[in-house]
């Protein structure tokens, strides 16, 4: 039982994390090439950010963190890991900043509205905003998967070592 709940987070964890890039890369194109000048493509193009916000985001994060906490308990190995403990987190940290985004795509409102009144100074600055934070959200968990795969010696015993 111990195995299969092992393997079982793993799967979870990557499969989740494809899914979480994935809405991460979808929002940052979409926030990119959203047409402006039209205030129904516009309006179209907010509507899928906050449906991916909601229905891939939000849900892979939440997959993401749990499986990896998971993982972290029932792998003896990530116990005494330093590696491990940055990776939670820092994952956790990711979790946090990605309420960000799917506050951002529920709310609206004000982008809308700068849209609708023509405001493009505003427009522009709530849009760059939420770029960064999508940008931000890709580099931490780029830096995710190089922990993973690295595993770099943060442990006690190392630390004594020296």
């Amino acid at each position: 039982m111990s195995r299969l709940l092992r393997q079982g987070s793993k799967v979870l964890h990557e499969v989740s994390s494809i899914g979480y890039g994935g809405a991460l890369a979808a929002c940052l194109v979409i926030n990119l090439v959203a047409d402006r000048a039209s205030l129904p493509a516009f309006a179209a193009a907010r509507a899928a950010y906050a449906a991916i916000t909601q229905w891939v985001l939000l849900p892979s994060m939440a997959v993401v963190v749990v499986s990896g906490l998971v993982s972290l308990a029932a792998t003896r190995g990530y116990i005494d890991a330093g590696w491990a403990w940055l990776k939670a987190a820092l994952g956790i940290s990711v979790f946090q900043a990605s309420l960000v985004v799917v506050g951002s795509g529920r709310q609206q409102g004000e982008v809308m509205a700068a849209a609708a009144g023509g405001d493009a100074a505003t427009l522009e600055r709530l849009l760059r905003a939420e770029t960064n934070t999508i940008a931000i959200l890709i580099a931490l968990s780029v830096a995710n998967v190089v922990l993973a795969v690295w595993r770099p010696k943060f442990t006690k015993r190392a630390a004594a070592a020296r």
